[in-house]
């Protein structure tokens, strides 16, 4: 890829920690010029971290708004930035997409879409009718999604080696408290956006199910409540969940675990089973692990017995990949604003994670037509 001059909208931890090293893996695709963050300290102190981490000679510019003539308007001025990563807090980032469309600057945002279902359709909506036309592509920042053991898991779900699809499961389990680095940013000790922590990173969890399994979410019932008093206004989401081919499964996520040991000891995963076998992700230190377990079928199409093990005979097949998302989810945008679009991290679809989140919270109980929620 020919480099692309970017900027960075947003100075916080996961643009050090995470946004950082992808963009140094990505090396002479990309030329890092600017940051900008509300105040000036932020913005420098991640203007020095990003000399590092990109290995550059010069310090970025840095623009704020403390500063005079170092607006976010001033930054989107320039020509020579021909796309922004918007890291921002939930609420200002629909706002801020809206700027650097209108700038017109191709956009990375990260998830989710929008703290709700009606601000992210409204927000799709003049992007598909308005700068879409113009040539510039907007991204939602899913890095579950692009995730190769996850696209892997998708190839062989949607591929039929599992059979016809009947149900599945996802469970992610997280414990915060008041010393967590994420814990501790003003905008997610106070959020102002529906379900706190479920929304942030509840998505990724949704975003793979709706990327791996074979037919689209139809409803979702489900109750939400709140087990930790330090993360309102919701932790805990348990849901049922309906496909359009009558698949079902069950989700269940929860922030609020009382102690670490409820987390290590959930074994958090997702599982997929069809009528020929199952497959099962899980977290492997740095890597993610996909393991599939499949019935062995003689050659007109019967399970083979095992006479020794007195069982049906299986196949196990494992595949492991380094967790690499954000890189992953930075090369799919570039190659798009290039005209290679391979689908990924689509508005559209990252909507449907918001939706469900959004009916899980407000259900008690009650299905919600995810569709007609989506849609409007």
């Amino acid at each position: 890829m020919p480099a692309h001059g970017l900027a960075i909208l947003g100075s916080g931890i996961f643009a050090k920690e995470a946004h950082l090293p992808a963009l140094a893996a990505l090396g002479a695709a990309v030329d890092v010029k600017a940051v900008y963050s509300r105040s000036s300290k932020s913005s420098n102190a991640f203007a020095e971290a990003a000399q590092e981490t990109l290995g550059l000679k010069h310090k970025l510019d840095v623009y704020n708004e403390e500063e005079e003539g170092r607006s976010l308007d001033a930054l989107l001025s320039r020509s020579d930035i021909q796309g922004v990563i918007v890291a921002l807090p939930i609420t200002l980032q629909p706002d801020i997409v809206r700027k650097a469309l209108a700038a017109g600057k191709h956009v990375l945002s990260e998830k989710p879409v929008a703290p709700d279902v009606a601000s992210g359709r409204t927000l799709i909506e003049e992007y598909e009718t308005k700068y879409k036309p113009q040539g510039l592509v907007w991204r939602v920042a899913e890095n579950f999604e692009t995730e190769p053991a996850f696209q892997a898991a998708r190839r062989i779900v949607h591929g039929g080696k599992l059979g016809t699809i009947k149900y599945y499961n996802a469970r992610a389990y997280s414990w915060v408290d008041t010393h967590s680095k994420w814990y501790n940013t003003p905008w997610r000790t106070v959020p102002d956006y529906q379900g706190g922590f479920l929304l942030d990173g509840g998505v990724h969890t949704i975003a793979v199910l709706r990327k791996v399994l074979p037919s689209s979410f139809s409803s979702v019932s489900a109750y939400a409540s709140l087990a930790k008093e330090i993360l309102k206004p919701h932790d805990t989401i348990n849901a049922v969940v309906r496909s359009d081919d009558n698949s079902h499964g069950i989700v269940e996520l929860s922030w609020g675990a009382p102690v670490q040991s409820r987390v290590t000891g959930s074994r958090d995963s997702i599982s997929i089973t069809g009528d020929k076998g199952w497959l099962e992700a899980t977290r492997a230190g740095s890597n993610i692990r996909i393991t599939v377990r499949t019935a062995v079928l003689d050659e007109n199409g019967k399970p083979v017995w095992d006479e020794e093990k007195q069982q049906w005979k299986e196949a196990e097949e494992v595949i492991e990949e380094k967790s690499c998302g954000v890189e992953k989810e930075i090369e799919s945008w570039l190659r798009a604003t290039d005209g290679e679009d391979d689908g990924l991290d689509a508005p559209g679809g990252t909507l449907i994670d918001v939706a469900f989140i959004e009916a899980a919270l407000n259900s008690n109980g009650t299905p919600v037509d995810l569709k007609k929620l989506v849609t409007g």
